[in-house]
């Protein structure tokens, strides 16, 4: 399996990071997802799910900061479009990111359960994206937790592949 995200002179778009535009963002918050290029997903995949993380936010916040999760995406998928996350423009079941929980203040789904762009505070980050192609659709639902994403994914996972997104501080 093969992924791809286009970009910009080696980083991601300053559409889909801190440096867009203010209508692209909710508050300070970047809210339009980046197209991902998916390829050579294995035959029996009946789902696919997504996990983007910040580890460049260990030395920040003290945890790897999540930034995108989502599952049941149709194994059928050749792109995720720009602004899948908000516009629903394919299937996918909607995971918490690092907005979401009790020490992070009083829950806004739209941007707790959907992508939360890049807004490294102290230097370049680089974000990795992972795609996983399981043997089954999972049953969870909007708002679910990456731990119990990797849960359910125990013994699923048929095949997984991962990029890595600079972005400018």
């Amino acid at each position: 399996m093969n992924i791809n995200v286009p970009l910009t002179n080696g980083h991601l778009g300053d559409q889909y990071t801190k440096h867009a535009a203010p209508d692209q963002k909710i508050g300070n918050v970047p809210f339009i997802s980046f197209p991902i290029e998916i390829n050579n997903v294995p035959e029996n995949t009946q789902s696919l799910s997504l996990v983007m993380l910040d580890w460049d936010s260990i030395p920040v916040c003290g945890f790897a900061y999540i930034h995108w999760v989502a599952c049941n995406i149709d194994p059928k998928t050749t792109l995720i479009p720009e602004n899948a996350s908000h516009n629903d423009s394919i299937g996918l079941v909607h995971g918490n990111n690092s907005t979401a929980g009790p020490l992070a203040g009083p829950l806004d789904p739209v941007i707790s359960q959907r992508y939360l762009g890049p807004t490294p505070p102290n230097c370049d980050h680089d974000y990795t994206l992972t795609i996983y192609a399981l043997d089954t659709k999972l049953p969870l639902q909007d708002g679910f937790w990456l731990n119990e994403l990797r849960h359910q994914m125990k013994g699923h996972v048929i095949e997984q592949a991962s990029v890595e997104l600079p972005v400018l501080k």
